[in-house]
């Protein structure tokens, strides 16, 4: 006894803490499965309907044919995760509101994330991270081939489902990132008539973006099992094709989150077929992607390191870049000139021109 207590006394702060966060790890998958519970419950969709808070019961009634301990011990966990917050009603009962995050869960919110999580914790994307110590070798398989025997793209097309997810999921992230395009860089499409958004999912980004500029004229630009589901969207033309063949043409080519799913060799080809696209003067291709900076701090620094993690898992060969990174790629590419702006989210804009 008296040995243990000599080597625990041993034991640094440092190590006590430590032994703290390893937990946060051994138990890392748990947050996403109980937000993943609570969005298939739809709890945040039931108090944003209700209009005020909710107390248990009235929860309970609400989700129909939940256990009322388990739907307690739920709710308090999301509570202590800052995901809900208890409130107490005028006669002192205890009620269960939304908070910033949650509202992020509302399902048909206008800044819904809730896909975006349906998605990354679906079996078909939860499965390549069983694989993924595989794919490390410089011989190893992409984790999603391994898990799948095709990479995302091949899967998505075959599986209407999983390719419906994999847009919506695009567009949350168009929801929050559109915004912070619109407010930091208002003058992005000045002097532009057309754009062609290249790997445009289901349009929700271009179709923001005709509506915050209404003399733009917009394609739509992705494969054809894509394009040929799209929603109609006024002054947006759906068109489905290769990027790595043919893009059509535009003033401006714009660009978001697609480069980040390619290696370096087909994000050149990409470019080189944006840069073919867009008018030799005037033109420009407006890339939206995050900027690694291993220096500096930044607010979603964090989110763009596991982002490159998420790309090395689900892509046989995506990246997230660092500034250096792209200046080589664009000047590979054939790009005179380019200027970095920082936004106000995951990634930033970066503007090329010929």
């Amino acid at each position: 006894m008296e040995e243990i207590r000599r080597k625990r006394e041993e034991i640094s702060e440092e190590d006590v803490l430590a032994e703290v966060e390893i937990w946060k790890y051994v138990f890392g998958f748990v947050e996403m499965g109980v937000i993943k519970c609570a969005i298939d419950l739809g709890i945040a969709d039931l108090i944003q309907a209700q209009g005020k808070p909710m107390t248990l019961p009235e929860l309970l009634v609400a989700t129909h044919e939940c256990s009322l301990s388990k739907l307690y011990r739920l709710m308090r966990f999301l509570v202590h995760r800052n995901i809900f917050k208890e409130v107490s009603t005028s006669d002192g009962v205890k009620s269960y509101d939304l908070t910033p995050i949650s509202r992020l869960l509302v399902k048909h919110g206008e800044r819904s994330m809730a896909a975006f999580l349906l998605l990354e914790s679906s079996p078909v994307m939860l499965a390549p991270w069983h694989a993924f110590s595989g794919c490390v070798p410089e011989s190893g398989k992409p984790a999603f081939e391994a898990a799948h025997g095709v990479d995302v793209w091949g899967y998505a097309s075959g599986d209407p489902e999983h390719s419906e997810l994999i847009n919506e999921a695009m567009a949350c992230d168009a929801r929050l990132v559109v915004p912070a395009i619109l407010e930091d860089c208002p003058s992005l499409f000045d002097g532009v008539q057309t754009v062609v958004d290249v790997g445009g999912g289901n349009g929700t980004t271009l179709g923001m973006l005709v509506k915050a500029y209404p003399w733009l004229k917009g394609t739509n630009f992705d494969l054809p099992h894509v394009a040929s589901v799209a929603p109609k969207i006024d002054n947006v033309e759906h068109v489905g094709g290769d990027f790595f063949v043919n893009i059509p043409k535009a003033d401006a080519a714009f660009v978001m989150w697609s480069l980040h799913d390619w290696g370096d060799e087909e994000c050149i080809n990409i470019l080189r077929k944006c840069k073919e696209a867009i008018p030799k003067d005037g033109g420009k291709v407006i890339i939206v992607e995050a900027v690694i900076d291993e220096v500096e701090e930044h607010e979603f620094k964090d989110v763009r390191y596991v982002l490159d993690m998420v790309m090395m898992a689900h892509t046989s060969a995506g990246k997230e870049r660092t500034q250096e990174d792209w200046t080589n790629i664009l000047r590979e590419s054939g790009f005179s000139r380019h200027t970095i702006y920082p936004i106000r989210a995951i990634q930033a804009v970066i503007v090329a021109w010929p």
